[in-house]
């Protein structure tokens, strides 16, 4: 079956997107103007108006179109794992191996939150939300050896934490308090499963 050919116009679409996606992880929104990203792109400033108002138009269709979440999901959902600790060990592996194959995942979404203090974050989850739902149901069917959280929230705590094992080595990288620590991505399923304190028997 071959793939969709696009139209012309929706090839130069998709060439403003890819250049202002660069010069904002190059220089950060603020300091890209649509002037830059029109001769990125190898268009007349005026052109690039034709596809899109403003520059915020075009960062606003580029937190929906490559958010990491699209690419981070499906392999969540893809994750192996007949019990909860298999499936949260598999599924926090191939999330952290994803985000540190792409770096450009975390500066965009550090500008989102950082320019704009995630403004777009609400349309997208509202996206995705569906996408999520029969992930949380593959933690709760048939089982009774789970508190009883609400299923966002332990969804939440699942991003949060692995999301800060990732923005931690990512930032802490080569300093010797990071370095030396081994199976670090263990301990912190050990946290996310048991949490930190030791289990006391019964006095």
């Amino acid at each position: 079956m071959q793939a969709m050919t696009l139209s012309k116009g929706e090839r130069t679409r998709q060439s403003i997107l890819q250049s202002a996606y660069m010069l904002f992880l190059e220089k950060g929104y603020a300091a890209t103007s649509m002037r830059e990203i029109a001769e990125r792109t190898g268009l007349a400033l005026g052109g690039i108006y034709n596809h899109f108002e403003n520059k915020d138009a075009i960062f606003s269709e580029l937190i929906i179109d490559r958010h990491p979440f699209h690419q981070i999901l499906p392999l969540l959902q893809a994750a192996p794992g007949d019990t909860v600790d298999q499936f949260v060990r598999n599924a926090a592996g191939s999330m952290v191996a994803e985000l540190g194959r792409r770096p450009d995942f975390i500066k965009f979404l550090f500008v989102e939150l950082v320019e704009f203090n995630g403004r777009d974050l609400p349309k997208l989850f509202a996206l995705v939300y569906p996408q999520i739902q029969p992930l949380i149901q593959r933690f709760q069917t048939g089982r009774n050896d789970l508190r009883p959280i609400p299923p966002i929230i332990f969804f939440r705590a699942f991003l949060g934490l692995f999301f800060s094992f990732y923005v931690t080595e990512f930032l802490l990288a080569g300093t010797p308090a990071v370095s030396m620590q081994e199976n670090a991505l263990d301990h912190f399923v050990e946290i996310f499963l048991h949490g930190i304190m030791v289990d006391k028997e019964p006095v």
